[in-house]
């Protein structure tokens, strides 16, 4: 990463989520009637967070820039359909799979990644 925090060699990882789009899910997941919970991965540190559940203050503390992924735990079929729905409107770069949806911020060497 660049002095700017961009990434520029075409071996790093290319953003795919902006600010704007990260805010969409905080929002859409506050407004959302079953409390539902997270985890996300620092790009730089390679850290992955614990679970939680507090969409208004924890998951936007210390900005969007350094999540390489969000998860979102779903509890049963009902919630991840739900999840699936909202996550489609705001169209995000992400993959489903058994108990979770994993929403990407950023794109290792141009792999190919769907959209939800």
């Amino acid at each position: 990463m660049d002095e700017k925090g961009e990434y520029m060699d075409s071996n790093e990882q290319k953003p795919l989520m902006n600010n704007t789009k990260w805010e969409e899910i905080r929002q859409a997941m506050l407004n959302y009637a079953f409390p539902t919970k997270w985890r996300t991965k620092d790009i730089d540190t390679g850290y992955i967070s614990l679970w939680d559940g507090d969409w208004y203050y924890h998951f936007s503390d210390g900005g969007y820039k350094v999540i390489e992924w969000l998860e979102i735990h779903a509890e049963d079929d009902s919630i991840k359909t739900d999840l699936i729905q909202i996550l489609k409107k705001i169209h995000v770069p992400g993959e489903v799979t058994t108990d979770s949806i994993i929403i990407y911020g950023y794109n290792k060497n141009n792999e190919f990644i769907d959209y939800i």
